[in-house]
């Protein structure tokens, strides 16, 4: 087996059996609620999914932070100063500045350990699907890649891992300055669903919408039907919301019976405080984003 660690910010929302399981060192990224801040870790540590998403449900405003450089040299030096390279997949550069500042971060640490190996893929993506890169990057290691194989097949397939995303309520969007108070308003009133994804410049963008919340499910299953094109594995991240996603896993099980891995994970405080409680995504390698 190729022996380098895998890294990656908190974004990637894995749940924490998967992080112990295979070993994976997550940089944990930071969110506030006015005064109060707190660091987004795997279990939980400091404030729980549950407890976030009561507080978006009570209209406080979540703001986040990105990584910046001394926080990524801080997570990776001991492990790069102990001999080993490391592997990092990052949120998309468009959605924060984190990837820029482990770019500036991995340039000092390559400075003071010229032997060591250090590669950062720009996921381009969010949640669960910087979460399928990682899964990707895992398999490529048990395989017997090396990390620069692994770096590069993760680039290779990184613009067919799809995301496709549906919001529940349009609040969350509104408090955070991303849609007007008036279109929040107007499309409350109408029960409107906005149906989004990743595109290939790593922003979320809009691309369907649904009067209510079983025909916007319903589009994004469509949707992944349309696109599926590896059924080896697919990922489904959630906001407070497991019965639905269950019902969500049970529903492509019946329609794609030969799914390989199915893993559901919660969409963590830093990408819930952009969409919201009840966001249901589904991530999967298909024909194109």
């Amino acid at each position: 087996m190729s022996q380098f660690l895998i890294a990656a910010d908190s974004c990637s929302d894995l749940p924490l059996d998967f992080v112990i399981e295979h070993d994976i060192t997550i940089i944990p990224m930071l969110f506030h609620f006015k005064q109060e801040a707190f660091l987004n870790y795997p279990d939980q540590r400091e404030i729980t999914n549950r407890a976030f998403y009561d507080r978006l449900r009570d209209k406080q405003v979540a703001k986040t932070s990105q990584i910046n450089p001394k926080d990524f040299i801080a997570a990776i030096e001991p492990f790069v100063k102990e001999g080993n390279d490391v592997l990092i997949v990052t949120l998309s550069s468009l959605l924060s500045g984190s990837y820029n500042s482990m770019v500036i971060g991995r340039q000092e640490l390559l400075e003071k350990y010229p032997d060591r190996k250090i590669i950062i893929v720009d996921s381009l993506l969010a949640s669960l699907g910087e979460g399928f890169l990682i899964y990707q990057a895992v398999l490529a290691r048990k395989e017997g890649k090396s990390i620069e194989e692994t770096g590069a097949f993760l680039e290779s397939i990184k613009l067919k891992d799809c995301a496709l995303f549906t919001v529940d309520e349009l609040g969350t969007l509104q408090r955070g300055g991303r849609i007007s108070l008036t279109k929040a308003i107007f499309g409350s009133f109408l029960n409107m669903k906005p149906i989004l994804k990743i595109d290939d410049s790593g922003r979320l963008v809009p691309f369907a919408k649904a009067r209510g919340r079983k025909n916007a499910i319903s589009i994004l299953l469509e949707t992944f039907d349309n696109k599926l094109q590896d059924e080896r594995a697919v990922f489904i991240s959630h906001a407070d919301n497991p019965d639905e996603a269950e019902n969500v896993r049970n529903e492509i099980l019946k329609r794609h019976p030969n799914i390989g891995t199915i893993v559901v994970g919660e969409i963590g405080p830093v990408i819930g405080a952009h969409t919201g409680p009840g966001t249901i995504a589904i991530f999967f390698l298909g024909n194109q984003r």
